[in-house]
């Protein structure tokens, strides 16, 4: 781990007088924003653009406008503030979304392949009937899924019109979205490890593509990107338009790595949970990958001066979506923010289980047979007991995840950072706390995802000298420490356990 007389980007300091750009492409929108030596957000402004749904099954993005909202997300937070100042630029992005884009003119060759999209499902199955399961997943850390990108590739190679003959000569770049805008920034032709090891084709131990997997989905090795630390001037902007020529470009990372690296997450054992549509977990396992055998993830954290840190991750599809449901199908809010309010009406949940499985269950369980369940109704049940027993679901499936990358990794928790907006429900954090039985912890910003980018381009650049210098910057809101008793921690258990079973 690099210290404070060992920075990443030796030789003079930047001036901290300036500020970092960080963009931050998502699945609908695109967020630009400025951050200054003391981790303070300056301006932030979003874009967002459209999805596409050809299909049932399919979702795709249009290359062009994913980069037009680049471009206006990133001029307006410039209006007031000179592009002078900016002395480096971090993207954290969309994992596993992919395409292929000319190299002559930047002109993506189809649609890019969202990380949603299943159209792959039967290829899937077939690689598993085929044996390939055990194989990939020892080299990669994933399971095969058509949220991943190989099948994807392999897909765009075979059935959109030229594309694999651009692939096979270099004519066509292929690559994930942090790929897509470094190119589109830069020149470079560049990806780093933490998007690598999300696309199939990435030995995660070796740190390099994998051969027999390339030949597997029919990936010319001549189309992918070059792999660089997550922190390192790799290029500068040149051309661009919005931006002035010159600005390094030095952080790279997927948006989950982004957030466990913006919530200071160094140390092996920490962890972080960012509550989004869905939730999303990863724990820093240190220098080495750890298998899972309970459902989880093993990937890639970042990768600095060449020294690589891995993570478990585990992922539950519905999270702030279970809000949405009450607020849209149910009618029993206005808005998601009135959620704990309601919960709050009644002193428990009055018997009342909710099992969040409304696009079936995620790590450890992976069921995707499995559906949502409300139990334990009586005459006696209204709103408020159904409204904390979706938060209390919400809290109790991490709790399993979490369950599991302890057994995992054999490293007890002692603490659970947390971010995204459901983050700021006071009530469903004390639940976290207590069914966990360890403190959770909320930083002042809770957008972690945008911060971990602006960090890793600042250490590259020597704006920050150090990961403790980041973890300084870093800052605590409130803690959240468990007040429940164990026997009551293991009967909540229980009987989420049992309606579980029944989902």
């Amino acid at each position: 781990m690099p210290t404070r007389t060992s920075p990443l980007a030796p030789g003079r300091p930047a001036d901290p007088s300036g500020l970092v750009l960080a963009i931050d492409q998502g699945t609908t929108s695109s967020r630009a924003a400025l951050v200054d030596h003391e981790s303070r957000v300056v301006a932030s402004h979003s874009v967002e653009y459209p999805n596409y749904f050809p299909s049932p099954g399919r979702v795709e993005h249009d290359a062009e406008e994913i980069w037009g909202s680049v471009a206006g997300a990133v001029g307006q937070v410039l209006a007031n503030v000179h592009p002078s100042r900016i002395v480096a630029i971090g993207i954290t992005n969309q994992r596993e979304t992919s395409l292929f884009w000319d190299a002559a003119t930047g002109r993506s060759a189809h649609r890019a392949l969202v990380w949603q999209d299943r159209r792959t499902a039967a290829r899937c199955e077939e690689l598993k009937q085929a044996g390939w399961e055990d194989k990939i997943r020892a080299r990669t850390g994933l399971v095969i899924d058509p949220y991943f990108s190989g099948t994807k590739a392999e897909w765009m190679l075979q059935n959109v019109p030229g594309v694999r003959e651009g692939a096979a000569t270099g004519a066509l770049r292929y690559g994930t979205i942090d790929s897509y805008i470094a190119w589109k920034l830069t020149g470079e032709h560049v990806t780093d490890p933490s998007n690598a090891s999300r696309t199939l084709l990435y030995d995660i131990t070796r740190n390099r593509w994998d051969d027999e997997l390339l030949a597997l989905f029919g990936v010319p090795a001549a189309c992918l990107a070059r792999v660089v630390d997550n922190a390192g001037t790799f290029g500068v902007t040149r051309g661009v338009g919005f931006l002035p020529d010159g600005i390094p470009v030095a952080g790279l990372a997927g948006d989950q790595q982004s957030a466990l690296f913006g919530q200071a997450c160094f140390g092996s054992g920490e962890a972080k949970c960012t509550y989004g549509t869905g939730a999303f977990l990863l724990m820093n396992t240190g220098t080495r990958p750890v298998p899972s055998t309970r459902g989880m993830l093993t990937t890639i954290g970042w990768r600095l001066g060449g020294e690589t840190t891995y993570a478990l991750e585990g992922s539950a599809f519905v999270a702030g979506a279970a809000v949405q449901w009450l607020r849209d199908g149910l009618g029993i809010i206005q808005k998601s923010s009135d959620v704990e309010a309601l919960a709050r009406t009644v002193e428990d949940n009055g018997g009342v289980s909710f099992v969040p499985a409304l696009a079936g269950l995620g790590a450890p369980h992976w069921r995707p047979d499995a559906r949502g369940l409300l139990c334990g109704l009586t005459r006696g049940s209204n709103r408020g007991h159904i409204a904390r027993a979706v938060l209390e679901g919400m809290a109790l499936q991490i709790a399993d995840i979490l369950g599991a990358m302890e057994a995992d990794s054999g490293q007890p928790l002692k603490e659970l950072k947390v971010d995204g907006g459901a983050a700021q429900n006071e009530l469903l954090m004390q639940f976290q706390a207590d069914v966990l039985g360890v403190r959770c912890v909320r930083p002042t910003n809770l957008e972690t995802t945008a911060m971990g980018a602006a960090y890793l381009a600042g250490l590259g650049v020597g704006f920050w000298q150090s990961l403790d210098d980041v973890r300084d910057a870093w800052a605590k809101d409130r803690t959240f420490e468990p007040g429940m008793s164990g026997d009551e921690r293991a009967s909540r258990r229980a009987s989420w356990a049992a309606a579980v079973s029944r989902a």
